[in-house]
């Protein structure tokens, strides 16, 4: 079974990522490994041990994408389970999402991300996106609208 305890883990692995708005468009990235290699996704990654989900959204956005953002709101959350063909849990992550308005810095590519596009919010350009995307992003849009409200 490996090294990578990322594969057939003991527990569900908790990750942390954010919908990132600018000028009305939201930063989406096409993963830069498997699984789902070069579909299209919000960054984020892993919670470290000692961060709390928001700090986790915030450093895994500037170490994979180069933005600094200021998190308006949790999102929501996506459960990805994914089973072998014996049954066997062979991956389970829970993605805490947040919600979060570009602050610095312009967007790389990278290892984590092959491509970067500012997407149209509503209908995400059309890309392929990781399951339950638009209603993540939905949602940030509106936690985004009501902070740049008030």
């Amino acid at each position: 079974m490996g090294s990578d305890k990322r594969i057939y883990p003991e527990r569900p692995i908790l990750a942390a990522s954010a919908a990132i708005f600018r000028d009305g468009r939201v930063l989406l990235a096409a993963r830069g490994k498997a699984p789902m290699l070069g579909v299209y996704t919000l960054p984020g990654g892993v919670v470290e041990a000692g961060e709390t989900l928001a700090e986790a959204a915030r450093r895994e956005v500037h170490e994979e994408v180069g933005l600094d953002v200021e998190i308006a709101g949790f999102a929501g959350h996506v459960e990805v389970v994914r089973r072998d063909s014996a049954g066997a849990v062979e991956r389970h992550f829970v993605i805490c999402a947040f919600a979060a308005r570009w602050t610095g810095g312009e967007p790389h590519t990278g290892d984590e991300a092959l491509d970067i596009v500012w997407a149209d919010p509503e209908t995400l350009n059309g890309l392929n996106t990781t399951e339950g995307l638009g209603d993540i992003v939905a949602e940030a849009a509106r936690l985004v609208a009501a902070m740049e409200r008030s």
